[in-house]
């Protein structure tokens, strides 16, 4: 549902010692993808958050299939699981410029109220966009 794809190459400071991605850094990929995910429906997360709305990850899922080596173009492909409700949930593909799948993942965030500390609703401009896009 609504896939949107973002392609860059790995810098050197994001590998280790033996020239691969270092896995912690697979999670700002996935961060990257949802905020061009975002950016392509026209929200900015920024003013999201400007808006009273954070979204902070509550599950993170990743599967290494392949490794990504410095100066490699990768491709992150994020997709919507389903409407959100409270909580916005991610599917995403990272690929190599060959096509090989190097990485699945998934993740949950929540929709929180800054002022509150509470969780909230998903934002109905976000829903109604959504919806649109679905039908």
């Amino acid at each position: 549902m609504i896939p949107h794809k973002i392609e860059f190459r790995v810098r050197y400071g994001e590998t280790d010692q033996m020239g691969v991605v270092y896995h912690g850094n697979y999670a700002q990929y996935l961060e990257m993808g949802r905020i061009e995910w975002l950016r392509n429906l026209g929200i900015s997360y920024k003013e999201m958050e400007e808006e009273g709305v954070m979204l902070p990850v509550i599950s993170l899922s990743l599967n290494y299939k392949k490794s990504a080596a410095y100066d490699d173009l990768i491709q992150v492909t994020t997709e919507l699981r389903k409407l959100p409700t409270a909580k916005i949930e991610f599917d995403y593909i990272i690929a190599n410029e060959k096509g090989e799948i190097l990485t699945t993942a998934e993740t949950t965030l929540a929709f929180i109220n800054i002022k509150s500390q509470r969780p909230m609703r998903c934002p109905e401009y976000l829903l109604e966009k959504l919806k649109r896009l679905s039908s």
